[in-house]
């Protein structure tokens, strides 16, 4: 039973204190003067020098504005209110990585209940012993407001990128007494009233830590009959068969074990898959809230090979996959491979590479990010996402019933679901890349065999991408020729004059000659530039449609069109 709760309290957020634990305080409270200096460090030294553009997402006359509006209260506020000032503050910057601890400061008061998010629903997921009869009862309002309107207004303190995140910023401080009374969502030691579908009402009066530590809540957790075996362990990775054709991995921390080294670890994996001949691999991702990105990249190039051999990886993503964690789901998909389960808390392109600040006077501890990370301009998976909450390709959320059953719904799915569900989507109007079209170009002429040797085709290969055999092919065939430096720039959006030369050069390798009856006779567009033979040859070949607009990109679907057109004049 130790096991199952500990779990619990960790996949469901079920600890009522998960949030405010706190270090010491000081002897006496902060002077106005030293809250000053505090106020300014925030400002100067950790929003406008340190991070990369605090004022992307809101301008800098509102930090300005909300800045003054503080120093009008220094002498007149606790130093529980000064800290959410600061937190306030620093969640204009509207980033998720960059932001001021909440409790490392103040002493928090806390209301006795929890909640967790279902699907679209959220469920009193702990209570006083008196309300335990009301767990799993779905929760519709908190302070008399629905719970989508409350989490709006979470979001003026907790800074976020997008409302995943904030959800998860929400569900962990839910029960933060001063937080609703700061946000002039509940009356100073009011209680809190917590609605209920059913019709029933919570009234529930704030209380302190020590109180609350003490409080023998009832939870979830008591309730559940059992642990799936995929629940999140205490190990950084670990892999198992989950039948004889499914093997499953856990990804928790983009970090190295020190008592297995990725790379160890990469070997055991590929012994068990070649050993094991799975048709499936499961790479789980629900429960890495980030570290270093380059870590698994021993896995990923294990993972490539049986990819290559027909076997279907599937990553699985939700609330809590965040941080490089979502880079390397990202990767996943360049790979080729599905991204099942829920919307991840890390958003596509994000500002990130944090560093860690303390604030001088009191000690408030928090993080900055240190640049922008564009995902849309290194992968093809991520083109034309930018600043959005990475979505799997397959949702499949977690239900209730089944976490009370002890059964994982993500897990259960993919061991069940036949592979034609299994397929990437294909995002059809994102934006058309350099790799992406080399890969359209190289199936619609039947895939040929190519090695690819131990020199990756360009400088810029990763050596993952689901298109490297095409990008070899193509510089075989000396149809894509890359930059002077050696480079390709797959994740480039293509133009249509180079779409143009690839056709070209495509169709002189396979001696397409175009038909006299069908051949265009008015002029090749001006916006395909100086028309060079490879582009006119694609022109008379009548591979280019003639009323596109060539002076804007390809989407991925346009692409498919001209790949179609290739093969149509091969056949």
């Amino acid at each position: 039973m130790k096991k199952l709760k500990t779990w619990a309290r960790r996949a469901l957020g079920l600890c009522l204190a998960a949030l405010l634990i706190v270090p010491v305080l000081a002897a006496e409270p902060l002077t106005a003067k030293q809250r000053q200096e505090d106020l300014d460090f925030l400002y100067e030294k950790v929003l406008v020098e340190s991070h990369p553009d605090a004022f992307a997402n809101t301008p800098e006359s509102q930090f300005l504005t909300l800045k003054a509006e503080i120093e009008k209260r220094l002498e007149t506020k606790t130093d529980t209110e000064f800290l959410l000032d600061l937190m306030r503050l620093a969640a204009l910057a509207g980033d998720s990585h960059t932001s001021v601890s909440v409790g490392s400061l103040a002493a928090f008061r806390g209301y006795p209940f929890s909640m967790v998010r279902r699907g679209e629903s959220w469920y009193l997921s702990a209570a006083a012993p008196e309300d335990k009869d009301l767990l799993c009862q779905e929760v519709v309002s908190l302070a008399g407001k629905p719970v989508e309107e409350v989490i709006a207004a979470y979001g003026t303190l907790f800074s976020s990128d997008n409302p995943v995140h904030l959800r998860r910023s929400f569900r962990q401080a839910c029960n933060v007494a001063d937080i609703y009374e700061y946000l002039g969502l509940v009356e100073a030691g009011e209680p809190l009233t917590v609605t209920l579908k059913n019709g029933k009402t919570l009234r529930l009066e704030p209380m302190g830590m020590e109180e609350m530590n003490q409080l023998e809540a009832a939870r979830i957790s008591d309730l559940m009959k059992g642990t799936p075996e995929t629940a999140a362990r205490d190990a950084y990775y670990f892999a198992k068969p989950l039948t004889e054709d499914v093997y499953y991995i856990q990804y928790n921390i983009c970090r190295e074990a020190e008592d297995l080294p990725m790379a160890d670890f990469a070997a055991q994996v590929a012994k068990d898959l070649e050993e094991g001949g799975y048709w499936r691999v499961l790479l789980d991702l629900r429960y890495n809230g980030g570290g270093s990105d380059g870590v698994i990249w021993p896995l990923f190039e294990v993972l490539r090979k049986e990819m290559d051999g027909g076997t279907r990886l599937v990553g699985l993503i939700g609330e809590a996959t965040f941080s490089s964690a979502l880079i390397n789901a990202v990767e996943i998909q360049e790979m080729g491979g599905t991204l099942a389960g829920e919307d991840a808390g890390g958003s596509v392109c994000h500002f990130g590479a944090v560093k860690s600040f303390s604030l001088p006077n009191s000690q408030v501890r928090g993080q900055v990010s240190s640049k922008y990370i564009d995902l849309n301009t290194l992968l093809d998976a991520a083109a034309g996402r930018g600043v959005v909450a990475l979505a799997p390709d397959i949702y499949v959320p977690q239900e209730l019933a089944d976490t009370l059953d002890g059964k994982d719904s993500l897990v259960e799915w993919c061991l069940t679901a036949p592979d034609n569900q299994l397929a990437p989507a294909n995002h059809y109007d994102a934006p058309l890349t350099r790799g992406r079209f080399m890969g359209q170009l190289y199936e619609a002429v039947g895939s040929p065999d190519v090695e690819i040797g131990k020199e990756l085709p360009f400088a810029d290969s990763f050596g993952i991408e689901w298109y490297l055999p095409a990008l070899a092919w193509a510089k075989a065939e000396g149809i894509a020729k890359g930059g002077g430096s050696g480079t390709f720039s797959a994740a480039r959006p293509i133009t249509w004059r180079e779409a143009a030369v690839f056709l070209g050069r495509e169709a002189e390798a396979l001696d397409l000659q175009p038909d006299p009856a069908a051949k265009r006779m008015g002029p090749i567009p001006a916006a395909l530039g100086g028309s060079p033979e490879a582009v006119t040859r694609a022109w008379d070949l009548g591979l280019l449609p003639e009323d596109a607009d060539f002076t804007k990109g390809l989407t991925r679907s346009q692409g498919e069109e001209l790949a179609a057109a290739l093969k149509k004049l091969m056949s």
